[in-house]
């Protein structure tokens, strides 16, 4: 089966990016190098949009899978996008006016986000990112909106599909916030987009991962990978579990399909 691979998607967050260093393992690093050299692509496979990804700057990548998939591109090419619709948005904005959660906002040059609590500075602070600008809900209505963030509660998801978010996927990876994204999108559809503009199959991809918004990416590739410091549910959903990526998982994993020596 590892013959097949040609492609290996990577996570950011948990999977490439250690959470206590915030940093590349080295082992990943070569590992990168060593699979590009035997023509093997690369995809960073991530839910930050490609402006915050300066954590991984200094690693080539053939293509990008960002926003769980709501935009993908190949160089200057745009393989895929797919942005909230202007009611979605509306829905968002009309709900928040009595309940005034935080909600960030992405689109394709930048971020800004309606309210700044404890909890934003926190999930900012554990992914090394700077809060986003704060704005009035309303200029969401000025761009096309790939990616919500929602700072409400797991338990407030349910009552959130069912009555605000009609039209959007929750790939939720942290109890304190949710990534929300227009429906009939996710990880596992971006890497089908990109491996077919790449004239692959799905047999033909690897994928890694650590948390919930990987859980599709991890099922649909040949071989899905969860790291050893994933939730259970993910590692559920993969054909192999590696070690953490701050016991070199990545690469161990890919040695272990003979990928890499």
């Amino acid at each position: 089966m590892e013959n097949k691979i040609k492609a290996v998607f990577l996570d950011v967050d948990g999977t490439l990016l250690s959470f206590n260093t915030h940093k590349v393992p080295e082992s990943t690093i070569e590992a990168i190098k060593q699979l590009q050299a035997k023509g093997i692509k690369v995809i960073v496979a991530t839910g930050r949009p490609e402006f915050l990804l300066d954590s991984v700057r200094h690693i080539h990548f053939d293509a990008y899978l960002t926003l769980n998939g709501c935009y993908c591109f190949v160089g200057d090419t745009d393989v895929y996008k797919s942005s909230f619709k202007p009611e979605e948005i509306e829905k968002i904005i009309e709900w928040n006016k009595d309940n005034n959660l935080p909600f960030a906002f992405m689109h394709k040059d930048g971020w800004f986000i309606s309210s700044v609590n404890d909890d934003v500075k926190h999930i900012c602070e554990h992914l090394d990112v700077e809060v986003p600008p704060l704005a009035p809900i309303e200029k969401a209505r000025d761009y096309d909106i790939f990616q919500c963030m929602g700072f409400f509660e797991e338990k407030k998801d349910k009552y959130m599909e069912e009555h605000v978010l009609t039209g959007c996927e929750l790939p939720r990876w942290s109890h304190v916030f949710t990534d929300i994204i227009k429906k009939g999108n996710d990880k596992g559809v971006g890497m089908e987009k990109l491996l077919e503009h790449m004239g692959l199959g799905i047999e033909n991809a690897m994928a890694f991962g650590d948390g919930g918004n990987d859980i599709e990416i991890l099922k649909k590739a040949g071989i899905g990978v969860a790291m050893g410091n994933a939730s259970q549910s993910v590692k559920d959903a993969a054909d192999y579990v590696t070690t953490s990526v701050d016991d070199n998982g990545i690469a161990n994993a890919l040695k272990y399909f003979k990928l890499i020596d």
